[in-house]
């Protein structure tokens, strides 16, 4: 019988625009990142020690800085997906949206080659653990409207003004970040 050590992960705090994320990897790449409210049931990850000093924490901080200051447009990191073979292939769809961009959940559906998921799609967007690097925020609804996401609607909207600011489609930057301030003042 072959016994297999569980996988061991490494977490860091930083704080960022839209609230305190919590970055976890593993040997093999980044993991998650957790918002300050996440349910945490959404991801699964056991034995998460803090280690603020490990290298790929590190990096993917200073990546997701460039990222809120508008520098960054694409993240270069070697990324750690638990989930089902069906999940994977939602979040590898994910990673191919353009920054700025935003996909529908039937068009995504459509790109793994399940036109009639979704529903199935949404499900596993919901469960992407990667948020932000794995930009589960470009899926929107297909009438265009802004759906579920794990870190809030407001967050959602701030981070589509922040890759898209003169696009109109979701207002201006300045408007989302006074939503999200409305938000934190009314404890949403």
């Amino acid at each position: 019988m072959t016994h297999t050590t569980p996988k061991q992960y490494f977490s860091r705090t930083c704080n960022s625009p839209v609230g305190q994320l919590k970055l976890v990897v593993s040997d093999k790449g980044l993991a998650a990142i957790l918002w300050e409210k996440d349910d945490p049931h959404r991801v699964h990850l056991n034995d998460v020690v803090e280690k603020d000093d490990h290298p790929l924490l590190i990096e993917t901080e200073r990546q997701l800085k460039e990222y809120f200051s508008g520098v960054r447009k694409m993240f270069n990191l070697e990324l750690d997906f638990a989930g089902t073979d069906f999940q994977r292939r939602v979040w590898a769809a994910l990673l191919t949206i353009p920054y700025g961009e935003t996909r529908s959940y039937s068009e995504i559906a459509k790109q793994i080659g399940m036109p009639s998921a979704a529903r199935a799609v949404g499900a596993a967007n919901g469960k992407n653990p990667i948020s932000i690097v794995a930009p589960c925020h470009r899926v929107i609804g297909s009438t265009g409207n802004l759906t579920g996401f794990a870190g809030g609607l407001a967050t959602k909207e701030y981070l589509l003004c922040l890759e898209a600011p003169q696009s109109g489609l979701f207002g201006t930057h300045r408007q989302a970040r006074a939503h999200k301030s409305s938000d934190a003042s009314t404890g949403a």
